[in-house]
């Protein structure tokens, strides 16, 4: 049960950050049991047998229900995922339609839209996966997603206080130590081994703990509801404050290095799924 999975002994720690993001504030003392948690993000090449196995269908191969949407038009309703449309000029960033679309098609084994295929992607992170297919696979596997504790504590790899989950200096002797953007623009990713999308897992440092890919690559699922801090280290799953949105963790291969800090959060819907997200697991 634990194959893969590297033990985490751990502790008491401070989590979140007073110097960047509101939502990561106030830095608090939290305290975690020992726990075991899977060395790499979960593959294509894992799923796959997954939904061999089930037959699952995850939430972007299945139409929406029109009763979720309300007014939308019916072609808009067929089985789908989010996808980054590149502008050709100068957008406002704060309306996402800006440069998000609804891609008809997209999902896991589609993950560049439906003309796509995974070949060559068997050890990549699976994508377009929402909130409720990475617990139908944790299920599955006898695990669970972790809570955003718990992935904070392990992603710093006992390195208190740290930025990222290998230090505070970014690319330490000139070395780049995650799938993070390095190019000209948002979402062109040139990194040293030139991936331009993700990259196989484990082909970065791990950090303290022995976990790779704590920091890019993709952005991970976690248990925990989006709750304002600071609250206990295993809430977060059920509360009236909640928002609903989930919390997720690591940024991804799209996005500048400060989201690739153990402390910055990410918050969406359960329902929403794209190309630059996945999950990895836990056991107690």
């Amino acid at each position: 049960m634990t194959e893969n999975m590297v033990p985490i002994p751990g502790g008491t720690f401070t989590m979140g950050s007073d110097a960047h993001y509101p939502e990561e504030a106030p830095a608090h003392r939290v305290s975690v049991r020992p726990f075991h948690m899977d060395r790499y993000t979960g593959t294509n090449a894992e799923f796959a047998r997954f939904v061999a196995a089930t037959g699952y269908v995850t939430l972007a191969e299945r139409p929406a229900d029109p009763a979720d949407y309300p007014g939308a038009k019916p072609e808009m309703l067929v089985p789908s995922s989010v996808m980054f449309s590149k502008p050709l000029h100068r957008v406002d960033l704060r309306n996402y339609y800006n440069w998000w679309i609804y891609v008809a098609g997209a999902d896991w084994r589609h993950p560049q839209g439906p003309e796509s295929s995974l070949d060559g992607l068997a050890q990549h992170p699976v994508v377009h996966v929402a909130f409720e297919d990475a617990q139908a696979y944790a299920t599955w596997v006898g695990k669970a997603l972790p809570t955003e504790a718990e992935w904070e504590f392990a992603a710093r790899g006992g390195l208190e206080g740290a930025e990222f989950s290998w230090g505070d200096e970014f690319t330490p002797g000139g070395r780049y130590m995650a799938n993070t953007w390095q190019g000209e623009f948002p979402w062109q990713n040139l990194v040293e081994d030139g991936y331009e999308g993700t990259a196989p897992v484990g082909k970065f440092p791990p950090n303290g703990y022995g976990l790779h890919d704590m920091a890019g690559n993709v952005w991970e699922w976690t248990a925990s509801l989006d709750l304002p801090y600071p609250y206990a280290a295993g809430g977060g799953r059920e509360s009236p404050r909640a928002s609903g949105r989930r919390i997720l963790r690591g940024g991804c291969y799209a996005n500048p290095h400060g989201f690739a800090r153990c402390a910055c959060r990410f918050r969406l819907l359960p329902t929403v799924r794209n190309l630059f997200m996945g999950f990895r697991l836990a056991r107690s």
